[in-house]
């Protein structure tokens, strides 16, 4: 292992940031004294216990000192359903229907700290009506390739962006009584052979890339926990990676808090050595065998007391919800829901319009909707976490309750919803398309004026466990929307997915398409008054959607999916991949791309894209001018004036993105380094003013082995998306 340095403090660079706020000590260091003479009074038993599963979501406290067992609320976007002890099995309360707030793609096109902060209050509220002390949450891993089965859950292929919105919401979390746990530690970016892939990347790419959103949560927000991923890093697990553990989370950045495996995916005693806490949800190896371990010299004591120490810091910072106070009220409650608004309103993406938006209705009065996904609900579906959520509003009931006595809304289903069924017999989401239902859906279109045409994805195909084949639309969309457009020219597409797809098709054929993703409880109604223009899109995208899957990194250099060795062509793999000796497969994930993830990469290579990464367009037009910068010890202060020429109130997520031209290291074309949500009042002008903290330049130098923040010129991009600069300005690094 190597041994790491102690970095600078990676402070991201929002205005009302700056180096003082973001140290500060951890609460969870306020009460060793008590935790000593709790500890004291222990049986070495009784500590083994503290290390394992009791139930499926709980693990064990100290019953004989009335201290609680840590209950566990599966997210992150939405608190799960109340399970039997042992099993997934619902035990169907009537009070445990959740929120079901907008997946992490969708909160990212936010680009909002303050909707990130208001997402995690909203969750924790949910998890204390619950009975939860931590929410297994937020999912926070880099989104490495567009066909990964999570990243409808993850944030961005952006660290900044990822970073800031993770710290977020886990302060909105802990902030209102409950604790994270951020996931899935480490460089977990594919779901295909998950439980034995071994990750090869570079310290630089690990560092700047991957793990920034995990270092940013825990050294700014004091995250209280951390779940361990299924994959290897460099030849070792993650629950037994003491480098990623132990150097890295515990000792650079000072993480006080406790790390639990993923569900199976503990391997060995080792683990607690390596700074493991709990596993989960069974004592397959920190039960007996940790005893007989601890007996026979094996593991520590040392260790023992070290991880229960981390444990009930946790356990005493987290005030227990009596049993007999939990589950009483529904779990969902309006302002919970105004918060699931508020973000799903924020994230919606309008990726190209010429007149059909917002709808005129004077116009169309005859609007035909068309698309399985405009009735579809998105809370449930695929492999993993869910939410029984107390109500869900489709594409369509939000469409008919913005229109009504407005204009004629007639529905046709249009194409074949991919199932569950599906899925379990491996059929691909690419087919032919179902005739009857196309020549329906193009029979409605034809007598309507408007056609909305809701297309995209589902949570049986984006889903955890498995990754997707390819980023084509489902079940003949393409066919379909081809068929809708000869007969009527006037297409909206809405696009519902969690991931980059691919819209060729639909960018020739469809004069409007937005971007929907899968929104939450609310997400109907906020998507409806988008499109009627009751409030104006502002949402930006937070990955690039490549003109075509073979464009991205990993797809183009050829190290992404990997093949299985000769022999094992036919191995399925299932949640935990209990089905095999996961140590009897051998298989890299090589990341040759190194540091150029996403927009990084396409910049760089001068590779075209269909739509780039912070891309959103509004209903009016913004105006940048008056760019200034000054550079200071700190970092450089940027200023610059935003005008809303349009006639309508709008959002718009001002980015700032820096090229460092005489830098004696490889770097990318450009990188993020600052943005800000701006409201602009029809006709405003407005000041915005972005704090960059110096920090945000620094490399990895992998030859002295920490971080290194380079003097010298920098030039900064100022525009609506990484593609879209309108302000451009220089100044130096002191």
């Amino acid at each position: 292992m190597k041994k790491t340095l102690i970095p600078a403090l990676l402070l991201l660079a929002l205005s009302g940031c700056s180096p003082e706020a973001d140290v500060k000590e951890s609460a969870l260091m306020k009460n060793e004294d008590r935790i000593t003479e709790i500890m004291s009074a222990m049986t070495l038993e009784e500590k083994v216990a503290m290390l394992h599963g009791k139930h499926m979501f709980s693990s064990e406290g100290v019953p004989a000192q009335g201290i609680a067992d840590i209950e566990y609320a599966d997210g992150p976007f939405g608190i799960r359903e109340e399970m039997e002890p042992h099993s997934w099995n619902s035990i169907h309360l009537d009070t445990d229907s959740a929120t079901f707030f907008p997946t992490g793609s969708a909160l990212a096109a936010t680009w909002s700290d303050e909707l990130a902060r208001e997402y995690g209050k909203g969750m924790s509220i949910e998890a204390r009506l619950r009975g939860k002390d931590m929410i297994l949450g937020p999912a926070i891993n880099i989104q490495r390739v567009p066909t990964g089965g999570r990243t409808y859950e993850y944030f961005s292929e952006d660290p900044l962006l990822s970073s800031v919105l993770a710290t977020e919401y886990v302060l909105g979390v802990q902030e209102n009584g409950t604790a994270v746990c951020l996931k899935h530690y480490a460089l977990n970016n594919q779901e295909d052979h998950r439980g034995y892939v071994d990750v090869q990347v570079s310290e630089r790419a690990m560092r700047e890339i991957y793990l920034p959103p995990f270092e940013m949560s825990v050294r700014k927000g004091d995250a209280w926990g951390v779940m361990s991923a299924y994959n290897k890093v460099r030849g070792y697990w993650c629950s037994e990676n003491k480098e990623l553990l132990t150097d890295i989370l515990r000792d650079d950045w000072g993480f006080k808090g406790v790390v639990i495996s993923d569900w199976g995916g503990t391997h060995s005693v080792k683990a607690v050595e390596a700074g493991l806490n709990v596993e989960m949800p069974g004592a397959s190896h920190l039960g007996k065998t940790l005893l007989d371990s601890l007996e026979a010299g094996v593991v520590s004591v040392e260790a023992v007391d070290q991880r229960v120490r981390e444990l009930l810091r946790v356990r005493l910072a987290v005030e227990p919800v009596p049993a007999e106070k939990a589950n009483v009220e529904m779990t969902s409650q309006a302002p919970q829901q105004k918060i699931a608004y508020d973000v799903a309103a924020h994230s919606v993406v309008l990726l190209k319009n010429e007149g059909l938006l917002p709808i005129d209705t004077q116009k169309h009065k005859k609007i035909a909707v068309i698309g399985d996904n405009a009735v579809q609900t998105q809370s449930l579906g695929g492999v993993g976490a869910g939410v029984k959520t107390l109500y869900e509003v489709t594409p369509l009931a939000g469409l008919l309750s913005r229109l009504e006595g407005k204009a004629e809304v007639t529905y046709a289903q249009g194409y074949a919803k991919y199932t569950a069924e599906d899925r379990h017999r491996r059929m691909p989401a690419v087919r032919e398309p179902d005739q009857k239902l196309m020549e329906e859906a193009v029979e409605l279109a034809g007598k309507s004026d408007l056609v909305i045409f809701v297309a995209g994805n589902n949570r049986d195909i984006e889903t955890e466990g498995s990754d997707r084949t390819n980023i084509m639309l489902p079940m003949g969309q393409d066919e379909l929307i081809k068929a809708l457009a000869a007969v009527n020219p006037n297409i909206v597409t809405v696009v519902v997915t969690g991931a980059p797809a691919d819209l060729r098709v639909v960018k020739e054929v469809s004069p409007s398409v937005v971007v929907s993703w899968f929104n939450g409880s609310e997400g109907g109604n906020a998507l409806a008054d988008i499109l009627v223009g009751n409030i104006a899109p502002s949402g930006k995208l937070p990955f690039t959607f490549p003109v075509q899957l073979e464009d991205n990194p990993a797809y183009a250099l050829g190290v992404f999916p990997q093949k299985i060795d000769e022999g094992n062509e036919d191995i399925f793999v299932n949640l935990v991949n209990r089905r095999r000796d996961r140590n009897s497969i051998k298989l890299e994930a090589d990341y040759a791309e190194d540091i150029f993830v996403g927009y990084r990469w396409y910049e760089s290579k001068k590779i075209p894209v269909l739509y780039p990464f912070g891309h959103g367009l509004s209903y009016v037009d913004f105006e940048y001018s008056d760019l200034a910068l000054k550079s200071t010890s700190k970092g450089v202060k940027l200023s610059l004036t935003l005008t809303n020429s349009g006639k309508m109130d709008a959002d718009e997520v001002v980015q700032v993105y820096a090229s460092r031209p005489e830098s004696a290291v490889i770097r990318p074309e450009k990188e993020l380094a600052g943005f800000q949500r701006v409201t602009v009042k029809a006709g405003e002008t407005r000041s915005v003013e972005i704090d960059i903290d110096k920090e945000v330049f620094r490399h990895w130098d992998e030859a002295s082995d920490g971080w290194a923040v380079e003097p010298g010129a920098a030039v900064f991009h100022v525009g609506s998306s990484s593609d879209d600069i309108r302000l451009t300005g220089k100044t130096r690094i002191k």
